[in-house]
């Protein structure tokens, strides 16, 4: 990034400047970006028979329940929709370099609880991963997060060559927009489960509030890990024209507009990520990391001044209008 090497020193300064002042204003990291997976009062799994062959419409393959679960082996509904994985796409590398097609998805559309790859530049997730190893790249949550955990486990025991061919397949794809930014002041009820959002069911509804709720449109087929599965994402109202006004303008608690940096429609420029059309809670974690120093790289130190003075009602407008793009 040029800006970086002309003005290095400067963004540096800057950037602990705005970590002082981000320890001193009494911000505080909320919860709800970050689900967990408790076990629910009652809740009784009925008996699942691994070994029964499942499909999903759309597709010609099928897989079992074991097969869906091989953190070694992801299951790939549609072979035909990219080109062929390397091998740690595919199957990772065992006993400690997961299949990064398992949580990534074989052709990187990515879930909520972590990151699409498709369509990243290959010298940003190189960086990125780098960033895992070195911890430079933390979670803002204070306790557990298993998606971040399984990426930081991955990313210190991978070769540089592994990463190097992923980074390369993955920025080659490219990412199909799958999340629906609903404004909503009600939403359905949903509870907490293997680090997303579940809707319950029936007429239960619970208030929004501020925050950002990723539900899976059909969470069956987001289990199976179908990266052809949709998700709708609840946002407060009036989230997506407010988003608008602080990405193209800076207002709001940004000291810089959005598009400044990452390109007019928000889609990435050179080696600066798009952001169109991803996750928004997704988003909201990276803002928060940034916020609170969680992400502390050199590369990442131009967007710490920015989010320095962000409010939480400034992130999720921001992601809400920014997800609701086309990427």
């Amino acid at each position: 990034m040029p800006i970086l090497v002309r003005h290095g020193a400067t963004l540096v300064l800057l950037a602990l400047s705005a970590l002082a002042r981000a320890a001193d204003d009494g911000f505080a990291v909320p919860a709800w970006p970050y689900p967990g997976n408790p076990v629910l009062p009652g809740a009784v799994a009925p008996p699942a028979d691994l070994g029964a062959p499942l499909r999903l419409p759309g597709s010609d393959q099928s897989f079992t329940l074991a097969q869906v679960k091989d953190l070694f082996a992801p299951p790939d509904w549609y072979p035909n929709r990219h080109p062929p994985m390397p091998d740690i796409v595919a199957h990772g590398r065992k006993p400690a370099v997961y299949a990064c097609g398992y949580c990534h998805l074989p052709d990187g559309q990515g879930r909520p609880e972590n990151a699409a790859l498709a369509g990243l530049p290959a010298a940003y997730i190189e960086a990125q991963v780098a960033d895992f190893r070195s911890g430079a790249r933390r979670s803002a949550w204070h306790g557990t997060y298993l998606p971040t955990d399984f990426m930081r486990a991955s990313a210190e025991n991978a070769g540089d060559a592994e990463i190097t061919s992923a980074a390369e397949y993955f920025s080659g794809l490219r990412l199909t927009r799958r999340v629906e930014v609903v404004e909503a002041t009600l939403i359905p009820r949903v509870v907490e489960s293997a680090w997303v959002y579940v809707m319950v069911g029936g007429d239960e509804t619970e208030p929004l509030g501020q925050r950002i709720i990723d539900v899976a449109i059909d969470h069956e087929r987001h289990e199976l890990r179908d990266s052809a599965s949709g998700y709708r994402a609840y946002v407060p109202q009036g989230s997506i024209a407010r988003g608008r006004t602080i990405a193209q303008s800076g207002q709001g608690g940004t000291a810089l507009a959005c598009v400044a940096c990452h390109g007019p429609d928000l889609r990435g420029a050179g080696v600066i990520p798009p952001l169109a059309g991803r996750s928004p809670t997704y988003i909201v974690r990276q803002l928060l990391a940034f916020r609170t120093g969680s992400r502390s790289s050199a590369a990442g130190a131009s967007m710490m001044p920015v989010v320095a003075q962000m409010s939480i009602d400034d992130m999720i407008a921001a992601a809400a209008y920014a997800a609701s793009l086309e990427p």
